[in-house]
């Protein structure tokens, strides 16, 4: 494990962070619609408006994007028309196409692993639920921010196998993991829960920061919930920074 203290991630909103490595910032899933903007997801619990929660005011300069995958609550309308066209933007292979259609001319679909301004990027693997519905929900990605120190942001995905392998692989300074136990009217939650990221605590010796909590209207875990049922976890609000 790294000693240095340089790392450090900040919670805009639901999964959107800023991610700092060294010299180095990556704007990570950005969602920029206003409170209420959009419609509940589909066949979920309550019928609440999306986002739940506004934007924070925070000064959102960075380096580069990152998408884990391009469900709304991950990359949105807004995002479209805020970003620059020649950001330079990471993404699955599988949705490289889609963001070059919507008039981005730096897309970077990385395959296994690629790097930018002295920090390597490293493509992970992420299951979205559980069976039949991890499939339907499509590819999803995490990934692995190695400079000086090694920040890995999961993505949407549950305790699976794989998640360890990558936390051994990489041993991370620090864990971004997308909690709120996001579900649907059937079947089991498509985001981490209590026990997922208490399996994600036992397997690790980094910070273990949980994000994508109370802003959109299927994530029915509170952060005062997975607060109160774990330790040496760190939820922070919305605009908050976790430092190494």
């Amino acid at each position: 494990m790294s000693t240095t203290t340089a790392a450090s991630v900040q919670l805009i909103r639901n999964a959107t962070i800023l991610v700092d490595v060294g010299d180095t910032t990556f704007l990570v899933d950005p969602m920029f619609a206003a409170l209420g903007e959009n419609p509940p997801v589909p066949n979920s619990p309550n019928d609440r408006r999306n986002p739940l929660v506004p934007m924070p005011a925070v000064d959102l300069s960075y380096d580069a994007v990152v998408v884990t995958h391009r469900h709304p609550d991950h990359w949105d309308e807004a995002a479209i028309e805020e970003l620059e066209a020649t950001v330079p933007l990471f993404c699955q292979p599988e949705e490289a196409a889609a963001f070059a259609d919507e008039g981005f001319t730096d897309v970077r679909p990385v395959d296994e692993n690629t790097s930018f301004e002295g920090v390597t990027l490293h493509r992970t693997p992420g299951r979205h639920g559980h069976g039949q519905l991890a499939a339907e929900m499509g590819p999803v990605s995490g990934f692995v921010f190695e400079g000086e120190e090694t920040v890995y942001v999961a993505g949407d995905t549950i305790w699976y196998e794989p998640i360890a392998e990558t936390l051994d692989q990489f041993d991370p300074d620090m864990v971004v993991l997308n909690g709120g136990e996001a579900q649907f009217e059937q079947g089991k939650p498509i985001t981490m829960g209590i026990e997922d990221i208490s399996a994600v605590r036992d397997a690790t010796d980094g910070t273990v920061v949980v994000v994508h909590m109370e802003a959109i209207n299927h994530c029915l875990l509170t952060r005062d919930e997975l607060r109160s049922a774990t330790a040496d976890v760190h939820v922070p609000d919305d605009g908050e920074q976790i430092s190494l």
